[in-house]
Parts: C-alpha cells; sequence; structure tokens
C-alpha cells in the first residue's frame, strides 16, 4: 500500500516557513535557558553554594529539561500521529511562551529561598515537554508537505534553521539587554527581559501557526482509516532498530552542539585565558549567523550525494577537531575563538543537523512518522542534555584540561558514525512508497 500524493492548500514553501517561525520561538525559549544557565542562574537561584558546585547545579536543571523531552515526544507522538500535526504544533508553541514568560516572573533564591530552584526545576520541565512535542511536528510539515523528494531535504531543513535563528535571537538579545543595562543592573533584574519577551513572540508564532493545514499525506491516511490506534507502542514493537539507531545517530550530534554553545561559554568565563564572556557570545553569535546558510547548504547537499555521506562526514569530522577547538579557546583570542566555534558547529556540527531532518522523516512510514522520529530524536537529546553538567566535572576531573572531555566525546561519535553506517539511505525513497526494512 502506498501513500497518495501529497495535495495541500498550503504551499511547501509556505509549509516550511512557518515552520521555521515556529521553531525559532521554540528554540529562543530552549536556548535562551542555556545562556542563563551558563551565566546567571547559578549567583541567582544557588546563591549559596560555592562557585563550582553553583554552576553544576544550574546546569542540572539545564539538563533537567532534556529529560523531559522523550516525555513530550511520547504525548505529541500518540497525538500527532492520532488527531494530526498541526494540533500537537499549536499545543507545544503555547505551554513553551507560558513557561519561559513564567522563568521571567520567577522570585529569586534570597527572596523565597529553596522555592526559587524548585519553581525553576519545574518550569524547565514544562520546557522540555514542549520542546520534546515541537520539533518532530515542524519537521513533518516541512517533509510531507514537499512536492518532491529531490528537494525534500531542502524543505526538512526550514524547521533546523529554527535552532540557529533561536540561539543567534536568544544570543542577540541577551547581549543586548547585558550591554545596555550592565552586569549589575542585569543580575538585579534585567535578566528577566528576555524571557518576558517570549510572550510576545508566541503570539506571532501562533498568528502563523494557526494558518496551517495538516499535510495531505496524513490526511489521506487519516480519511482511509489506515491510522495506528497505539502509534507509539507499534513503532516500539515493530521498528525498534530504527528507532535505537536514530537514537545513537542522534546523541553526538546533540552533544557536541551543547558543547560549543553552552559550555564553552563556562569554560571561557571562568578559564585563565582572559577571555570575557563577551568573546564566546559573540562566537556563538556569529555561528548561529553562518547556521542559517550553512544547514541548508548541507541538506541540499544531502539531497544531490545522499543523507548518509553528508551526516558521516560531520560524524568524523567533529570529534577530530574537538581538541584544536579546546586549544582555540585558550588562547583567549576573541578571533580565534569564533574560528573554532564556526568550524565545530558550522562545517561539522551542521553537515549531520541539515540533513537529519528529512533524513529521520524518512525512516518511518506515514501512519507512524510523527512517533518514530519523534522518540529517535528526543531520546537521543537526553544525552546531550547533561554535556554541560558531564564536561564540567570531567574538566575538574582532569585538574581543569579538557582532554577527559574529548575522550568522551570520541565514545559518543563512535556510536553516532556506527549507527550512521547501519541506517537505510533514503534520499531516494519516497514518502508515499511503504518502508523496506531496515537495512545498512
Amino acid at each position: 500500500m502506498s501513500d497518495p500524493a501529497p495535495t495541500s492548500g498550503a504551499t511547501p514553501r509556505r509549509a516550511a516557513v512557518a515552520s521555521l517561525v515556529g521553531t525559532t520561538i521554540e528554540w529562543y525559549d530552549f536556548y535562551l535557558y542555556a545562556t542563563a544557565a551558563a551565566l546567571v542562574f547559578a549567583p541567582l537561584f544557588f546563591t549559596d553554594a560555592d562557585p563550582a558546585t553553583g554552576v553544576l547545579a544550574s546546569f542540572a536543571t539545564y539538563a533537567a529539561g532534556f529529560g523531559a523531552r522523550p516525555i513530550g515526544a511520547v504525548v505529541a507522538g500518540h497525538l500527532g500521529d492520532r488527531i494530526g500535526r498541526r494540533a500537537v504544533l499549536v499545543g507545544s508553541l503555547v505551554l513553551m511562551g507560558v513557561a519561559t514568560t513564567l522563568i521571567g516572573l520567577l522570585p529569586t533564591y534570597p527572596t523565597v529561598g529553596l522555592l526559587a530552584p524548585v519553581l525553576l526545576v519545574v518550569l524547565r520541565l514544562a520546557q522540555g515537554l514542549a520542546v520534546g512535542a515541537e520539533w518532530a511536528g515542524a519537521v513533518l510539515m516541512a517533509v510531507e508537505h514537499a512536492e518532491t523528494e529531490r528537494r525534500r531535504g531542502l524543505f526538512g531543513s526550514f524547521p533546523q534553521i529554527g535552532s540557529s535563528a533561536g540561539m543567534l535571537l536568544a544570543s542577540g538579545v541577551y547581549t543586548a539587554v547585558l550591554a545596555i543595562a550592565g552586569k549589575e543592573a542585569f543580575l538585579a533584574g534585567a535578566w528577566r527581559i528576555p524571557f518576558l519577551l517570549s510572550a510576545v513572540l508566541v503570539v506571532v508564532g501562533l498568528a502563523i501557526r494557526l494558518t496551517l493545514a495538516d499535510p495531505a499525506v496524513f490526511t489521506a491516511a487519516r480519511d482511509a482509516g489506515t491510522l495506528s490506534r497505539r502509534p507509539v507502542l507499534e513503532v516500539l514493537r515493530t521498528d525498534w532498530r530504527t528507532v535505537l539507531l536514530t537514537v545513537g545517530s542522534r546523541i553526538a550530534q546533540n552533544s557536541v552542539y551543547i558543547l560549543a554553545t553552552t559550555f564553552a561559554l563556562t569554560y571561557l568565563a571562568q578559564g585563565d585565558s582572559g577571555a570575557a564572556e563577551g568573546a564566546g557570545l559573540t562566537a556563538v553569535i556569529i555561528a548561529s549567523a553562518i547556521g542559517l546558510f550553512s544547514t541548508p547548504l548541507w541538506a541540499v547537499l544531502s539531497d544531490r550525494v545522499g543523507r548518509k555521506p553528508v551526516y558521516l562526514a560531520g560524524a568524523i569530522g567533529a570529534p577530530l577537531f574537538l581538541g584544536a577547538f579546546f586549544l582555540l579557546l585558550d588562547t583567549g583570542s576573541t578571533v580565534l575563538v569564533v574560528v573554532g566555534m564556526v568550524v565545530l558547529v558550522n562545517l561539522f556540527h551542521d553537515a549531520m543537523y541539515g540533513p537529519q531532518a528529512a533524513w529521520y522523516g524518512e525512516l518511518f512510514d506515514t501512519r507512524l512518522r510523527y512517533s518514530g522520529a519523534s522518540l529517535g530524536y528526543q531520546i537521543g537529546s537526553v544525552v546531550g542534555g547533561t554535556t554541560p553538567l558531564v564536561a564540567t566535572a570531567l574538566l575538574y576531573a582532569g585538574g581543569g584540561t579538557p582532554w577527559l572531555i574529548w575522550g568522551y566525546f570520541g565514545v559518543l561519535f563512535a556510536i553516532c558514525v556506527v549507527s550512521t553506517v547501519l541506517l537505510p539511505e533514503t534520499h531516494r525513497g519516497g514518502l508515499r512508497t511503504t518502508r523496506e526494512k531496515v537495512s545498512a
């Protein structure tokens, strides 16, 4: 049985752009927390802890959001494969916006004591649930609306660009508020402004997202009565190997991005290199801006030569460059920090991230696609969420040198390479044909 050709009131371009706007807002909210966790949450919410413990505790709250993402994936996978992609996307955007805005209204530790970090964790968990629901839905809106398999990677990269756009927006707003207010005023209360801005952005995102309809390939399956009653359980029962390999291919990609854009900020701020916090933020902003172009370029290349060759290039290159990345950070030169960030993020990470959306969508059948892609992606994200915490602990264990971190990432990327090799190539296959069993 094959899926019908897609016909929809929404053009592929419009669906892709709408997915981009929505994911940009979601990732703005998510990355805003990451930046604050790296630089300001420790003194605000863990005031009584020593600096090292405060940073670890702050990163632990950051990791909590990733722990909630698989739960969001399970709920969203069931609903997205049962009632539709659009409804889940609207709900995820509202949840993320409310949680982020409330973080901007939280009292700090000096005001309410332990209640402050408890509430922070609760809202971070809500953010994790929202992101767990968001990614697959946004990706499938773009991929399933694509008219031809030859451009599926390109259209699928639009919601992926939302990650760079969200990081760029979060870093830019954070940097602007810090520059205008000054560090003392920022810690005193101006840090709330970027979080409160989320309320405005969510209204804009909802206005755009509500104009979309579910992709025709999904509505046809729903109208034909072929949808699964329990899609999450079915994909785990019948296609567990694909889910597992998708997790394996995702872990290192997610982890290295968080290492570069979150942990590196703390590494620079606490190191002896003389590099100010601004050097790391500048590097993240520049890499995020370049990511707006590098991500779709890698996706287009994967439309031509295949998902696996492009993905493997990034998975092999990133760990080989990681040692040089830390050496560049240690120089204290803003220019060299930027060079290191751009090479690691835009050259190697984006080679994996660009093709990922289309590839993960192509791996699963329409009736199980939301559940399968979402589970693989979000379970793989859990390890990435612990990266700042693990990297900080390994840095202290290594006496302040990053070589234990490099070894840890060597293991993650070995898993990534093996998983990528074992997954099938899909760029020439169609979403409208029944997917064959997984083979190398």
